[in-house]
């Protein structure tokens, strides 16, 4: 169950009335209880609920873009963009990976930018020619 709250999300983020946040808020909840709550962390309630506020607003943020520019007369727009990967696309994944103390959203988030291959290796289970 989300920890967070359609308006605690919408105090930190202006939010479209046209968009639900619920499937930003699952995702926000499923990667914290993840990364957030194993046995080495020790967060109170409230600071799960500040990460899980932020990371939401992060997701929320890739599906609609923020402007940083906006103009009237010949009409413009300039939209904050990034081109990065995790949690560093936005302020908001940003600020939830600094609410993360004990680095659990930080270490997900560099296994995102190296990708989930690992490097090939080879190991010899034969014998060799000295135990023929």
């Amino acid at each position: 169950m989300a920890r967070t709250t359609d308006e605690l999300v919408e105090g930190i983020i202006e939010v479209d009335s046209g968009i639900p946040l619920a499937p930003f808020t699952s995702a926000a909840n499923a990667i914290v209880t993840q990364c957030c709550t194993d046995l080495d962390t020790d967060y109170e309630d409230e600071q799960l609920v500040l990460i899980e506020t932020w990371l939401t607003a992060h997701f929320y943020c890739t599906r609609d873009m923020r402007a940083s520019e906006e103009r009237a007369g010949p009409v413009s727009a300039r939209y904050q963009s990034k081109v990065d990967l995790g949690f560093d696309l936005t302020h908001y994944g940003q600020m939830a990976m600094r609410l993360d103390w004990f680095g659990g959203l930080a270490a997900l988030n560099q296994k995102i930018k190296k990708g989930t291959s690992r490097a090939p290796s080879v190991t010899w289970v034969g014998k060799t020619k000295d135990e023929l």
